[in-house]
């Protein structure tokens, strides 16, 4: 066949923006409440506990809709089911902010905004496998996975500014019109494919959904990998949710622990920037992994017990930067170990995997936190421990066959 046949469009890029788009949007709504949790207690006459819930919901939702949503993007692309889980996000995010005084309301759109999520992350490594050669989706994938972290890290920094001056009802309708606004130019502007396939595995056959998922558990290191995945994810979910715990038994305050989560997301947006090109550039994956893995360890350590406010915010830098940076290339990793299996199955598969660590990790967390003091140091000790183990897991890679340069 003639190289012809295969084409890099530079679409691609209008493609890939739309999408981080959505994403981004997705977890600006799923973390909206987070940074003013008590404001919001107070506003709607309810408990820390149950404003937490609106957050939490969104974990228990991924795990029953993820077989769904991955059935979807496999059998008819990644436009349709992110598509569809963009329409769901802009319809209920407009019903919170409209009725964004009724608490009932505001909870059960936050359900319905929950279940549109699985449709537009399970499709992150499908849009990279869809439009861009395979020296750079490792790229593709990172940059898709970027916007879930600068989602983050708008609501945390833009939702209590919001709230302060124009208060809780109008920055939900903010928020929801941002969303529909959102859906509609990924609607206009997102293909399915090119014209052309940007490289030559594109024109094989993928297995139905099911049959994916039993290859993908016949991979040893796809198994390896979700091991990885599950600790990774749940040590993410749990520092982020607990981070003030962590650090106000040695003495910081509630603005130098918000600060400490903003620093967090930075590094993790310059790592998920920085380390799949890398990846990219020099055709590996596990190498990167393993790094990622190590590298995150002396930041996670001073979280633990640095005791200046430069440490602590240097050791969240750090941890930030090489532990988001794992996920997108450890994403593309295992869509291609997996290949030819749908990658939408194995992106959400890995998700999913950090869906139930995160609510494991976060109630684990809590309950090994000091009756006394309510230091989280024992729970931290223990995440460390993880840790190291997941980065001797990553020595037992193999490198991906699909990203090997062609003889």
């Amino acid at each position: 066949m003639s190289k012809e046949t295969f084409r890099v469009y530079g679409y691609r890029w209008v493609v890939l923006s739309v999408f981080m788009l959505i994403v981004g949007i997705t977890q600006l709504l799923w973390i909206t409440f987070a940074p003013i949790t008590n404001i919001a207690a107070r506003f709607y006459n309810t408990s820390d506990l149950i404003i937490g819930a609106l957050s939490m919901s969104f974990m228990i939702v991924y795990i029953i809709m993820v077989v769904p949503a991955a059935l979807l993007i496999d059998k008819r692309g990644f436009r349709i089911a992110a598509g569809i889980g963009a329409a769901i996000t802009a319809i209920f995010a407009l019903t919170r902010g409209i009725f964004a005084s009724d608490f009932n309301i505001v909870f059960i759109s936050q359900i319905g905004i929950a279940i549109g999520q699985p449709f537009v992350l399970g499709a992150i490594t499908k849009v990279a496998a869809k439009w861009f050669p395979i020296k750079e989706r490792a790229t593709a994938t990172g940059l898709g996975t970027l916007a879930i972290y600068i989602g983050i890290l708008i609501a945390m920094v833009l939702t209590p500014t919001m709230v302060i001056k124009n208060g809780i009802e109008n920055m939900l309708l903010i928020y929801g019109i941002a969303s529909a606004i959102s859906a509609i130019a990924f609607v206009i502007f997102a293909r399915e494919n090119p014209s052309t396939p940007p490289y030559e595995n594109e024109n094989k056959s993928e297995p139905l959904m099911f049959e994916g998922i039993k290859h993908i558990f016949r991979q040893r290191d796809f198994i390896l990998l979700m091991v990885i995945f599950f600790i990774g994810l749940g040590i993410f979910n749990g520092v982020s949710t607990w981070i003030e715990k962590i650090v106000e038994p040695r003495g910081f305050s509630i603005s130098q622990a918000g600060t400490l989560g903003g620093v967090m997301l930075i590094g993790g947006i310059l790592g998920a920037i920085i380390m799949p090109l890398f990846s990219d550039r020099y055709l590996k994956r596990k190498p990167f992994i393993t790094m990622s893995l190590i590298g995150l360890m002396p930041g996670l350590i001073g979280m633990t017990f640095a005791k200046s406010y430069w440490l602590l915010l240097a050791s969240g830098f750090v941890f930030g930067f090489f532990l988001l940076s794992a996920g997108p290339i450890g994403f593309q990793y295992g869509a291609e170990i997996t290949f030819p299996a749908p990658e939408g199955t194995s992106n959400s598969t890995l998700l999913v995997m950090g869906q139930i660590s995160g609510i494991l990790f976060i109630f684990g967390m809590d309950s090994f936190k000091s009756n006394n003091s309510g230091s989280m140091t024992f729970s931290m000790l223990i995440l460390i421990g993880l840790t190291l183990l997941s980065a001797i897991l990553s020595i037992f890679l193999k490198e991906s066959s699909l990203i090997k340069p062609k003889e």
